[in-house]
């Protein structure tokens, strides 16, 4: 892994704030669980929790307003989701970025994204152009200042709607898979020089096919965009690395058209 990556590993101190709760704000016990499980998944996804930060569960509880059970029980849905790492003595962390990760990660999402969308484009209506349309310009407004958060509340509107056809289990999972890359997603627009024009651009390109009612046209430029944001992740972090799944299911959407 590059010394970039390496810099961003060093352990650090729970000297972060949730975007959520205070840190005087106690949380209702019977919603605890999932509230706290929420609230951490977050903090990791958006990076509030710096990559290899040993977590305190005794800081985290206080921190949270919760007894150690909730915080068990959420930090082991946390791992099962790859987001925290355990040691044999019990001593936690958020997981580092991993390109074997990455790899896979957008492999999947080229994948099932480029099936979803070549399924809701041809059902897309007038009023979902309209909603397609609002996103973008909202995201266009937003580019120009950087603001990512705000940003992306219409990205991922935006994404959704692409894909809002292709049924519940699919959709679902999509969701998840978004989710699990937040992470990469914020590395590459903060890293990345031209980040923001280019990511505009791409999603116009994926709203002309959809308006012209290509739906293979549409998962093409949809495969082409997450492969440039995992690529340009990849040639950062650990250039050495070859991207095997990325290419062929970028590979496997070309073909198809």
């Amino acid at each position: 892994m590059a010394e970039r990556v390496r810099s961003m590993s060093e352990p650090a101190s729970l000297d972060f704030r949730f975007s959520v709760a205070a840190d005087n704000q106690r949380l209702d016990d019977g919603d605890s669980m999932e509230a706290v499980y929420q609230q951490l998944r977050a903090a990791i996804l958006n990076c509030e929790i710096p990559v290899a930060t040993p977590l305190s569960q005794v800081q985290l509880a206080r921190k949270l307003g919760v007894s150690r059970t909730p915080l068990r029980e959420a930090i082991r849905l946390l791992q099962r989701e790859g987001l925290i790492e355990a040691s044999p003595n019990q001593r936690v962390r958020v997981a580092g970025f991993s390109v074997e990760d990455l790899d896979q990660l957008y492999a999947m999402r080229i994948s099932l994204e480029a099936l979803g969308v070549r399924m809701t484009v041809p059902y897309m209506n007038t009023a979902d152009m309209q909603q397609l349309e609002d996103c973008l310009a909202r995201m266009d407004e937003l580019t120009e200042i950087e603001e990512y958060d705000c940003w992306n509340v219409p990205h991922r509107t935006y994404h959704a709607l692409l894909v809002a056809g292709a049924g519940k289990r699919l959709c679902k999972q999509i969701e998840q898979l978004s989710g699990h890359a937040e992470r990469y997603r914020r590395f590459y627009t903060a890293q990345t020089s031209g980040a923001w024009l280019a990511g505009l651009f791409e999603h116009s390109t994926i709203f002309e096919a959809c308006k012209a009612r290509h739906p293979a046209a549409a998962a093409e430029q949809l495969g082409r965009h997450y492969s440039t944001v995992a690529l340009r992740v990849i040639a950062t972090v650990a250039p050495e690395y070859d991207p095997v799944a990325i290419r062929t299911a970028l590979r496997m959407v070309l073909q198809g058209n």
